[in-house]
């Protein structure tokens, strides 16, 4: 019997457009004869869409797929049933039609952040990707780097703020990160990915800007030190025992323009190539795996994560940028890329996934949950 995807997509959050490409992406290569899939959009005012309305987001040739493999979506409406024993989620509308799991396609805040992980467990329905604790840890870079560090994992120098301390003593905030970093450097919101918000300070003048431009999008706001380097990534997948993929990296082919900012990731501009395997050495290649599973063990993650390195081309060190526990999965993204490269394809990947998410779940009905 095939089992129901709840493929939840959209969402509010500045990688909203990722996410529906996501979806898309997901949609168009799961294997229709294992699985039945529901889609589920939120859009960008939070507003939760029915599975027809939903299916309307995407391309026309992703809802005639859709359509030819899975039929017109059935249901009117979502709700979150409080008796767990209707399976969790629930799309009301022609009759009830319980979800046998989750796959949450939401990048970026309220969907990578345990927020809505927090809404499928008291819903008691099984979920892909990681639980309440490791999103919010992995979606907090400075929580995150604080994992990290007790790990033992390299790292760049950083420093990070609140968004009232910059409002209120701009100039203490500016002279702090000249005297410990220097310029140039990059300026990130905190809980935030796909480079949104994100820019490069190279004096004061554009540090500030940066910073504006950063606060616009979180209350955190944390600067890195920039280096000479390139950017390796590295997908992995699992559970207690996790694996880490063939590592990947960005070749960028205008100098001028290292840094990989929204447009350069997802608009195609030609000017970087994501290149799988990376070309490093074997021994380089088993470390960045093996750093890769370590930071997946250090916020606890489960399911899937993308550890994105920086490779310094001065003294060759490896350091741990960030981990990202929903990772992008459209066309162009680094995850199905670096699997496929690993020798499974995406079809396999979401398979796997979907595995995992019932591995996880039936796990966690071990736990006891009240005394007796």
């Amino acid at each position: 019997m095939k089992k129901r995807v709840g493929v939840i997509f959209g969402g509010r959050s500045g990688e909203h457009e990722i996410s529906i490409r996501s979806a898309k992406t997901v949609i168009e290569n799961i294997d229709s004869s294992k699985y039945d899939v529901v889609p589920i959009a939120i859009a960008d005012d939070g507003a939760w869409l029915s599975p027809a309305e939903s299916i309307k987001q995407f391309p026309e040739h992703t809802q005639s797929l859709f359509l030819e493999q899975f039929g017109e979506p059935r249901g009117g409406s979502i709700t979150l049933a409080g008796d767990t024993s209707a399976r969790g989620l629930t799309i009301l509308g022609g009759g009830t039609i319980p979800l046998d799991v989750i796959f949450p396609v939401l990048h970026g805040t309220y969907g990578e952040d345990g927020t809505i992980q927090g809404l499928f467990e008291m819903a008691d329905v099984a979920y892909v990707g990681c639980g309440v604790l490791a999103s919010s840890c992995g979606m907090d870079k400075v929580f995150m780097k604080t994992l990290f560090r007790d790990a033992g994992l390299p790292m760049c120098e950083y420093v990070w703020f609140l968004r009232n301390e910059w409002t209120e003593k701009r100039d203490l905030v500016l002279d702090q990160i000249g005297s410990k970093l220097g310029f140039p450097g990059f300026v990130k919101p905190a809980n935030l990915g796909s480079s949104v918000g994100v820019s490069k300070a190279v004096d004061r003048e554009s540090l500030a800007d940066a910073i504006d431009l950063a606060a616009e999008y979180d209350r955190k706001i944390i600067v890195e030190e920039c280096i000479e380097m390139r950017e390796i990534e590295c997908a992995v997948m699992g559970y207690d025992q996790p694996v880490a993929s063939l590592p990947g990296e960005y070749i960028i082919r205008d100098e001028s323009k290292k840094f990989l900012d929204f447009t350069e990731k997802y608009a195609g501009t030609g000017n970087n190539e994501f290149v799988v395997p990376s070309p490093i050495s074997d021994e380089l290649t088993d470390k960045v795996r093996k750093m890769s599973v370590a930071a997946f063990r250090a916020i606890d993650a489960s399911g899937l994560a993308r550890v994105d390195f920086f490779l310094r081309t001065d003294n060759g060190a490896l350091l741990v940028n960030e981990i990202n526990t929903l990772p992008g999965l459209t066309d162009a993204s680094g995850f199905p890329k670096m699997w496929a490269a690993s020798g499974k394809s995406f079809p396999h990947v979401i398979d796997e996934l979907i595995s995992l998410a019932f591995e996880r779940y039936q796990d966690k009905l071990k736990n006891k949950t009240s005394r007796i």
